[in-house]
């Protein structure tokens, strides 16, 4: 990247001028255009790749809203979610990484984010999947999609379903918000040019930014933009870089799954106009355990063939509390009734089958006696619906009395 800041005042001359600049076309770019259009500015999205998309459209785009008594589509199922309990889940699930008046911000208007991203003509249907996956494939529209039902989330706020899928999309959500947002645009009449990568800001001697540099066409472009700039550019994960500094454990551990343009452009833009950029050690890290919903049965151990986490947890959270191990073996014990593979990791391997808990510790080279003692305190509460070192709801606890037993890799 070229250098990241041009002074305003020594610019000669600008190739194109607009109102609002916005750089990247993703979810995020396209409302903002919509909003822009709306409130009468001319608008100029840029983005370096050759169409729109970004990460929304390779997402299943499950929006997660709720509160202000619920979103039509909960109210028209009969479920209530005031702002209040919102609020006080998102606080949960933040901890000292939320910003309190954003998350305020947003539990009282969420609801009428669904209520915009539907007139848009999205359809959702007015049906609930109760059961437990990372995305319902069931057509319905409503889900529970993180740890509403877990511990201690369960305990901080009333669980709530509040995931919005689109109808009917199964996976493919995100390809149809986008295809909705990317035709209100159009008909906004926002200007867009592709292959167009912003490379620097344009910032004069008072701080304002007042437009940027680009790379289109295989030339310098200078752009002006009267009421500023936008910057929707995505995360960091594709920059090496970025995620060697800022997130290295993960980074060391984990595959990188996302958009190829994620390379943290509009933040390194942001920082060096002055801002700051917050929470960088962060990283939507995951485990997919599930599904199977059956699965959950089963516990996780590490290396020392201890529980490190109730089971019932969504695949993020564990994959950070796995990743805080201090090995990056990871195992699920799980016995032949609920034994099943899991549909969204690939690599997981069956290291240790065994007709005795005993059998299949000796042969995974585990601890003598640490598996046999988690697999016993565990089913002596686990019979009576008890967890009490993690406390795993008690639908999801049984003890292991059925073997064959087995113990799954997921290295």
């Amino acid at each position: 990247m070229m250098k990241p800041i041009r002074r305003y005042e020594d610019v000669a001359r600008f190739d194109k001028v607009t109102d609002i600049l916005i750089a990247g076309y993703g979810g995020a770019g396209a409302c903002a255009a919509i909003e822009a259009r709306r409130g009468g500015s001319e608008v100029l999205i840029l983005e370096w790749s050759s169409g729109p998309g970004g990460s929304t459209a390779l997402s299943a785009c499950e929006m997660y809203l709720g509160g202000s008594g619920g979103t039509r589509l909960q109210k028209d199922l009969g479920i209530e979610d005031t702002t209040e309990n919102f609020y006080n889940y998102l606080l949960a699930c933040f901890g000292d990484c939320g910003d309190e008046a954003r998350m305020r911000a947003f539990a009282e208007g969420a609801a009428e984010h669904f209520d915009w991203v539907e007139g848009l003509g999205i359809k959702y249907n007015r049906s609930l999947f109760s059961g437990r996956d990372v995305v319902a494939m069931t057509a319905d529209s409503l889900m529970f999609t993180g740890n509403e039902r877990a511990y201690p989330f369960n305990t901080k706020a009333k669980p709530v379903p509040r995931g919005h899928l689109a109808a009917n999309a199964n996976h493919d959500g995100g390809k149809v918000v986008m295809a909705a947002l990317v035709r209100a645009v159009e008909a906004a009449g926002a200007n867009r040019i592709f292959d167009a990568r912003v490379t620097a800001l344009i910032q004069d001697d008072q701080g304002r930014v007042r437009g940027a540099v680009a790379r289109i066409d295989n030339a310098e472009t200078i752009i002006e933009a009267r009421q500023g700039v936008i910057l929707t550019t995505g995360g960091f994960i594709m920059n090496e870089e970025m995620t060697r500094r800022h997130i290295p454990r993960l980074a060391a551990v984990g595959r990188r799954h996302g958009n190829p343009g994620d390379k943290g452009d509009g933040i390194l833009l942001g920082v060096a106009a002055g801002g700051h950029a917050i929470n960088m050690g962060e990283a939507f890290f995951d485990i997919a355990h599930y599904p199977p919903a059956k699965l959950t049965f089963g516990i996780m151990l590490n290396d020392k063939a201890q529980r490190f986490i109730n089971e019932d947890v969504y695949i993020g959270r564990l994959g950070i509390y796995a990743a805080q191990q201090l090995t990056d073996q990871i195992y699920m014990f799980i016995d032949n009734k609920h034994f099943g593979r899991p549909e969204y990791v690939p690599n997981t391997e069956v290291v240790a089958v065994g007709e005795t808990v005993e059998e299949v510790e000796r042969e995974a080279g585990l601890p003598e006696g640490a598996l046999q003692q988690t697999v016993a305190y565990y089913n002596k509460y686990a019979a009576k619906g008890e967890d009490p070192l993690f406390h795993k709801a008690p639908e999801w606890l049984e003890p292991f009395v059925n073997p064959p037993f087995a113990l799954v890799s997921y290295k």
